[in-house]
């Protein structure tokens, strides 16, 4: 959405001054489409699936021997300082890798680098409307998911302004850089940490929510490091991950062999990365996992839940009045097959022409002159999966269970956990296809619980079982790890049977951890009708959050007025 980048709607004369006289990247990526995960990578240069950092507003620790970007500056002797935001998604003390102030406050003849986060595009800039708007909400070209409605359009022309209104504190940046004599000896990137945020962006692995902006300005007194011509544009691809060690590079500074990015300078001489990795865990109070890989043309999608719809309810997201009137226009059934596909469960298998359908509404992977594209994609998606041992697909009770005394990273590459049969569990599981209902079977009583977890999931996703595999549902409600138990509920409430697997929910939403909870809550919050009973409970645990978890009391609050909301509709119908 900046002119630079071919948006002649965008209103951003500033970042195409500065996209002018640097390189611009028409293929980077953040590896998830909202910002405290992709702030992960970006400051530790490795993927954050692969340290358990994938979820959003988590805290779980990484090994000592990862550090930050920042960490390395600070010894290589720069003043490194950080304005506004250090929100990294791990459980670190994260003053210690920053100096106070800003540039402005290095030392005399002491390198600096600054990061300066502007907030003026953040999602929640569409939630404040404005007198008066610089865009015409009637001018706006809707992408063809969106449907015609008044705040649709407001809120994407309410956008475009907020991204002018980032421009202008980009001239004000660099001219403060001008005016204290610097301009001439820093080399400026400007990126984001995500896509847009009007619905079916931020959050979604869609190129509206990953692909990024990235401009790279190099003074001509260094020009002699970039990796290209000023003024000039690279079809390189790009992960956010390939900053931290960029950064180093460009300090002098040898990268860190364990860190998952290539510095951008060394790709330009060798370039060998052919796709960006994007990954969604939990967002907020909504469980999902998703993952992608996305070259200079095709997008592939696999969704690991595909009876969870897109448009799960989340509160932060509900806060715009774009999304709700997209929400009332599909159920008043003014929607085309389009616009309906967000607010209906996902397809396992996605597969995009970027060049042809930028929006990714159109479904390439049942298209038999696609299949050769869509196995090679498919196969190195699960190569990567396994080469950086995804800790996405160990659910987040569990997780939070066997990290007290170690870290994800060091569960998963300990020689005795299976993380390959976990991953080929969550593979299998979310196909749904009867061929493998005797594998998943004899899976329910694996030795591992993640792999339990996704064998009771694939009975939900198949929506079938023989009265033993019943049996064994039954008996996993009882299973040592609570995060089994929910996966077993929810599948026997799909077979039919309520009494057991409802109570079940309802004690780990009232008596159990804020992660064991939620996620017996967003099981209660897909089940409809069935969920009427636990609306009591869901309730009281409101009720009882300061004894417990605000978070958690919060999280439920938003499920249970999106259950309501749901429960409200069904009985309509």
């Amino acid at each position: 959405m900046l002119g630079a980048y071919g948006d002649e709607f965008a209103t951003t004369p500033n970042l195409d001054k500065l996209a002018n006289r640097g390189i611009v990247y028409d293929n980077a990526f953040a590896n998830s489409a909202v910002c405290a995960p992709t702030r992960f990578s970006l400051y530790t240069g490795m993927y954050a699936n692969a340290l358990g950092t994938h979820n959003m507003r988590s805290r779980y620790a990484i090994p000592d021997f990862i550090k930050p970007y920042s960490f390395y500056l600070k010894q290589a002797g720069y003043f490194v300082t950080n304005h506004n935001k250090t929100d990294f998604n791990y459980k670190t003390n994260d003053q210690k890798y920053w100096d106070k102030g800003n540039y402005k406050n290095s030392p005399k003849g002491q390198p600096f680098f600054h990061v300066e986060n502007i907030g003026i595009s953040h999602e929640g800039q569409i939630h404040r409307k404005k007198a008066e708007l610089l865009h015409d909400p009637n001018a706006v070209s809707l992408p063809p998911y969106h449907p015609e409605t008044p705040e649709i359009r407001y809120d994407w022309a309410l956008y475009y302004d907020r991204i002018s209104e980032m421009d202008s504190r980009v001239r004000k940046l660099l001219q403060d850089l001008e005016d204290a004599g610097l301009a001439d000896n820093t080399i400026i990137f400007y990126f984001s940490d995500h896509g847009g945020v009007i619905a079916r962006s931020k959050r979604f692995l869609f190129d509206s929510g990953t692909k990024i902006p990235l401009i790279m300005a190099f003074p001509v007194k260094f020009k002699h490091l970039a990796p290209q011509d000023m003024g000039s544009r690279s079809d390189v691809m790009v992960d956010i991950v390939d900053l931290a060690p960029t950064i180093l590079e460009l300090a002098g500074v040898e990268p860190p062999a364990h860190w998952h990015g290539k510095s951008l300078l060394n790709s330009a001489r060798d370039i060998t990365k052919q796709t960006a990795y994007l990954y969604r865990g939990r967002m907020d109070e909504r469980i999902d996992i998703i993952r992608a890989i996305r070259d200079k043309k095709f997008k592939y999608i696999r969704n690991y839940l595909p009876h969870r719809k897109y448009a799960l309810h989340l509160e932060y997201l509900w806060r715009a009045a774009s999304i709700r009137s997209w929400q009332a226009e599909c159920l008043a059934g003014r929607c085309n097959s389009a616009q309906q596909q967000f607010w209906h469960p996902k397809p396992v298998e996605e597969l995009y022409n970027t060049e042809s359908d930028p929006w990714e509404v159109n479904n390439l992977a049942n298209k038999p002159e696609y299949q050769n594209t869509l196995n090679a994609m498919r196969q190195l998606l699960a190569e990567k999966n396994r080469h950086y041992k995804d800790i996405g697909f160990i659910p987040e009770g569990e997780l939070v269970e066997r990290t007290k005394d170690i870290t994800a990273y060091e569960l998963v590459n300990h020689p005795s956990f299976p993380i390959e049969r976990v991953i080929e569990t969550a593979e299998i599981a979310s196909l749904g296809q009867t061929k493998y209902q005797s594998l998943l079977a004899s899976r329910l009583n694996d030795n591992e619980a993640a792999v339990r977890y996704w064998a009771a999931t694939g009975f939900t996703i198949l929506n079938q079982a023989s009265e033993q595999e019943t049996q064994s549902l039954i008996n996993l409600l009882t299973d040592p790890s609570a995060d089994v138990q929910i996966a077993a509920a929810e599948a026997l409430l799909k077979l039919n049977i309520i009494e057991q697997p409802l109570n079940v929910l309802q004690t780990h939403i009232s008596q159990s951890p804020e992660t064991i909870a939620l996620h017996a809550a967003n099981v209660l919050n897909e089940i409809g009708l069935q969920a009427t009973p636990a609306l009591a409970t869901m309730q009281q645990v409101i009720i009882d959050q300061k004894a417990r978890s605000k978070r958690l009391g919060l999280r439920v609050n938003y499920l249970l007025n999106a259950l309501e909301f749901t429960v409200k509709n069904l009985s309509k119908n």
